[in-house]
This record gives structure tokens, C-alpha cells and sequence, in this order.
């Protein structure tokens, strides 16, 4: 989409090239500006997408098991249904990260997780353990959850599971 994007600013740059006329100088500098921030975007979106990639390689090299979604998707956590978040809560060994709002939580909460609404995480990231446990994110009904795992992710976080 995003090249399909830069062809069309460059036909218009040659447009407005073979036209002239009044304005046109502004408009040819402005197509350029418009052209060099599209490519300086698209040039970031390409290193993020190849850092995650090189994270899911790095991963495998070091024998952990990804699932075929998390390598189509370029993700760099997991999810995990109820029954196996159930399983690893009971098993402890990891840190319980709850993104609910506080009127979700006053019904209750699953003892020992950290609340931090999805709104409130990249300002209280500092609150979050820094050590290489596990991390098991929940909400109410997992996207929100989602979202934090991909933040965090990009954070540099790892080992995080999305409770679906």
C-alpha cells in the first residue's frame, strides 16, 4: 500500500513537472517533501519488520518452540488459551500482568498479578519486572491484552503470553 502510494506521488511529481504554470514550483516542492517523509517511513516500517523478524530467528536458534501464527504474523509473543493460562498460573514462575480498567478489576483479579490499565502501561512500564520470567497478560476479553504484548514487545520485553 505504502509503495503503491510513492508511485502515485512520483506520477504526480511528473505531472506537475510537464505542466508548469504558476504554483507549480510550490506544489513540485511539496509532492518532494511529501514523496522523502513517505520513503523515510516506509524505511523504518521495513527495519522494524526485519528486527522482529531477526528476534523470531534469534529465538529459534535458541530452541525455543514458536507457533506457526507468531511466525506468519511476525509476532513476538503468544497466545495462550484459558485452559493452558490456567495451567501456568497454577504451576507459578511467572509474573501476571492485568490491563483492565479499575471498574473491570474491583470484581476481582488473579491474586499476585500487576494492574496497569492498557491506558496507564507506557507510562508505568517502569513498574514492570526487568527479568527474563515469563509474563502472562490478561484482559477482560484478550485484545486489549494484545495490544499491551505488542507494545511491550517493541519495547524490548520478551517471553510474553496473551491470555485469549
Amino acid at each position: 500500500m505504502e509503495i503503491l502510494a510513492l508511485l502515485l506521488a512520483i506520477v504526480a511529481i511528473g505531472l506537475a513537472v510537464t505542466r508548469g504554470g504558476s504554483g507549480s514550483q510550490a506544489s513540485l516542492d511539496e509532492l518532494r517533501t511529501d514523496g522523502r517523509r513517505r520513503v523515510e517511513n516506509l524505511g523504518r516500517e521495513l527495519n522494524e519488520e526485519l528486527e522482529k523478524l531477526r528476534q523470531l530467528l534469534a529465538r529459534v536458534a535458541d530452541g525455543e518452540t514458536l507457533d506457526p501464527e507468531q511466525i506468519a504474523e511476525g509476532r513476538l509473543w503468544r497466545e495462550v488459551p484459558p485452559d493452558e493460562g490456567k495451567r501456568l498460573v497454577e504451576q507459578g514462575g511467572l509474573h501476571l500482568l492485568d490491563v483492565r480498567t479499575p471498574q473491570e478489576t474491583a470484581g476481582g483479579i488473579i491474586p499476585g498479578a500487576i494492574l496497569i490499565p492498557i491506558d496507564q502501561l507506557e507510562e508505568r512500564l517502569d513498574e514492570l519486572p526487568k527479568d527474563k520470567k515469563p509474563m502472562l497478560v490478561y484482559c477482560a476479553l484478550g485484545s486489549r491484552s494484545a495490544a499491551a504484548c505488542e507494545h511491550l514487545s517493541a519495547q524490548g520485553f520478551s517471553s510474553l503470553m496473551n491470555l485469549e
